[in-house]
């Protein structure tokens, strides 16, 4: 395949995802107001879309309060920097079962499944231009949790954010939720100028070595726009081979903690060494007016 280098690239900063990571850096955002100020820190370093999770401001435990979500796009809305908003829609698709020898019932501490209406409501209320759409379920690195994201409920759920005016971001942590992705795109319930992220080297879905990687570009079709990441020390490296691949770039604390061994930093700072790398490859760093342009994005006031 001929080298098809991205020469305009965006940056997605992931701001604080849903891990627990909360108690392994001091950069993590719990509250709504520290993952905004996050957020637009990670804009004025050269991030055009920064894709937000929310917590609980105590125990910074994930959370899918529709007050939390709302407080952290006001404040973004509200500041002195322009951005486009990512909301996740991953979160009310979590299952734990309980032992190997009796897996049901499920283990209710863990477990949180919830219907796509209700999944989907902070979208609806918020309206931000891009929400995830996780397409598939997959087992996780803990033992027992599975994220799941059944055909149906992916159909339902993709339906009601094209519906709403929203992109979605197609989530594709291995080859067949490509695949299905396509299938979606086929059938109607999303539109054929689809947006994916490729996740990379998540404990049990695609590996992040280079044959994988590209297996993965491979399939995205040619009219689709795409992003890809990698976790913990290997952010850096995607940065660059995303690029070089014909994608753009995902950086943020909610995969990567620290700029070498040991190294906490912050979301800016993680943006500040993407544009570094994407520019010393010779690339240009696009902004977010640009990226509603190319992707086709409307900003919208939420519902009140």
């Amino acid at each position: 395949m001929p080298l098809q280098m991205n020469h305009e690239v965006f940056i997605t900063c992931a701001v604080t995802g849903s891990g627990s990571t909360q108690d392994r850096s001091p950069h993590v955002p719990r509250s709504p107001e520290q993952i905004a100020n996050s957020a637009i820190d990670a804009a004025k370093a050269g991030a055009a879309v920064v894709h937000c999770h929310v917590r609980d401001p105590d125990s910074g435990a994930p959370s899918r309060k529709l007050e939390y979500y709302r407080e952290v796009t006001d404040r973004i809305r509200a500041a002195d920097v322009d951005v486009v908003l990512n909301l996740t829609a991953g979160m009310g698709g979590d299952m734990v079962f309980g032992s190997t020898d009796a897996p049901l019932p499920v283990n209710e501490a863990g477990t949180d499944m919830v219907g796509a209406a209700e999944r989907v409501a902070h979208v609806a209320q918020c309206l931000p231009e891009i929400c995830t759409l996780d397409c598939g379920t997959m087992n996780f690195a803990e033992a027992d949790y599975v994220m799941t994201n059944t055909p149906g409920m992916l159909r339902a759920m993709g339906g009601m954010m094209t519906e709403l005016g929203v992109k979605p971001e197609i989530e594709a942590f291995d080859t067949g939720h490509l695949w299905f992705a396509k299938q979606l795109v086929e059938e109607g319930v999303l539109n054929p100028d689809a947006l994916v992220q490729l996740c990379m080297g998540v404990p049990w879905g695609a590996p992040d070595d280079m044959n994988t990687f590209m297996a993965m570009v491979n399939n995205v079709p040619a009219e689709w726009n795409w992003s890809a990441f990698s976790l913990g020390r290997n952010q850096m490296p995607f940065v660059a081979a995303s690029v070089i691949a014909g994608g753009n770039v995902r950086v943020g604390l909610e995969d990567n903690l620290m700029l070498g061994k040991g190294n906490l930093v912050t979301n800016a700072q993680l943006v500040e060494n993407a544009v570094g790398i994407i520019e010393r490859l010779g690339a240009k760093v696009i902004g977010p007016e640009q990226v509603r342009s190319k992707l086709n994005l409307t900003k919208r006031a939420p519902q009140s």
